[in-house]
């Protein structure tokens, strides 16, 4: 399935890239951040287990459990704190 991933602050910062359309076997938002990890790289410093990671899914926050659609939009950002 097609889905489109955009990045935000340091996540988009190290990778280079404010986004991307990917072809993705993924049934979950997991299976695609694994995906990515797979890649190596800069992706697998960003996104790598561990690391705190928030997504969304269609503008709205999800769990990475939650079930990828075709042409959904998915967000991937680290927290951040407001003062």
């Amino acid at each position: 399935m097609r889905v489109s991933i955009r990045y935000f602050a340091s996540i988009r910062e190290t990778l280079d890239r404010t986004g991307e359309t990917v072809e993705t076997g993924a049934v979950t938002l997991a299976g695609l951040r694994d995906e990515l990890i797979d890649r190596g790289g800069a992706y697998a410093d960003s996104l790598a287990r561990g690391r705190a990671v928030r997504l969304a899914l269609n503008q709205v926050m999800a769990d990475e459990s939650a079930l990828l659609v075709e042409g959904a939009e998915v967000g991937f950002f680290p927290p951040v704190t407001g003062g």
